[in-house]
């Protein structure tokens, strides 16, 4: 049977912030029992990506933040600033980066390489990166919601 939850992060600054623990706390309920399955991790706002990246360095997070501002400037001239200078380029970083996460599951665990994890890559200076169960946006908050897919 499908399962499905929305949920807030903790708060984040700009930048690739690893959260495979918060988001297996999350789900522990819907991931119990599920023998074999897909687990899919939507971000639901435009300034906040979602990523599989090495989670042992540090380092490897701080050159993909390099590798973004190298690729999308924010000295650019761009045209839509409405909530602020970054507001461009965090959409187009996160259109970069993505907002889903598909990945299977096995015995109740994602199935994750040994030097792999989830990350949330912030973009916009004015938000706080959070998920929640809003589907109307009254706050600067990015959204996440995940669905399991298949349960036996």
């Amino acid at each position: 049977m499908p399962w499905q939850k929305t949920f807030r992060l903790p708060h984040y600054t700009k930048g690739m912030h690893l959260v495979t623990r918060d988001v297996v706390r999350e789900c522990e309920e819907g991931l119990r029992g599920v023998e074999v399955g897909i687990f899919t991790l939507n971000c639901l706002h435009t300034s906040a990506g979602l990523t599989v990246n090495e989670n042992a360095d540090p380092s490897v997070r701080t050159d993909m933040d390099m590798a973004l501002d190298r690729i999308v400037p924010e000295s650019f001239p761009w045209e839509h600033t409405d909530e602020g200078p970054d507001d461009s380029v965090s959409h187009l970083k996160t259109s970069l980066v993505g907002n889903s996460i598909t990945l299977p599951i096995s015995r109740g665990k994602l199935v994750l390489g040994t030097w792999q994890g989830l990350a949330v890559n912030a973009q916009a200076l004015h938000h706080r990166v959070g998920l929640s169960t809003e589907h109307r946006f009254r706050s600067p908050q990015q959204l996440v919601s995940w669905i399991i897919v298949s349960r036996s």
